[in-house]
């Protein structure tokens, strides 16, 4: 599903125009790349946790040509579902109905 069928999607289920869902769709992926980038969590309750992850400097190969390099330490997104769409992906949430 690419963004726009997600646009789509939710402005069929709330029955609203697709250019007002993009833009709260817009909006709300604004508000969490924000915060992350200001270093705070974003926990959706029964969806999941959006946080950013420390990895420290390693070192590395150059494919290419074997040498030993240094990778930077850097910081890097990720996303921990929450109890309840892991049920839902592993058809728990069905077979509970």
């Amino acid at each position: 599903m690419r963004k726009s069928d997600l646009v789509k999607a939710v402005a069929r289920k709330v029955q609203q125009p697709e250019s007002h869902v993009s833009t709260v769709v817009n909006a709300t992926f604004d508000a969490i790349r924000e915060a992350l980038a200001s270093g705070d969590e974003v926990a959706i309750t029964g969806f999941g946790t959006f946080r950013i992850s420390e990895r420290g400097a390693r070192e590395g190969r150059n494919p290419q040509t074997g040498e030993r390099i240094t990778i930077p330490s850097r910081r890097s997104p990720s996303f921990k579902p929450g109890t309840q769409l892991k049920r839902a992906v592993s058809g728990e949430a069905a077979a509970a109905d």
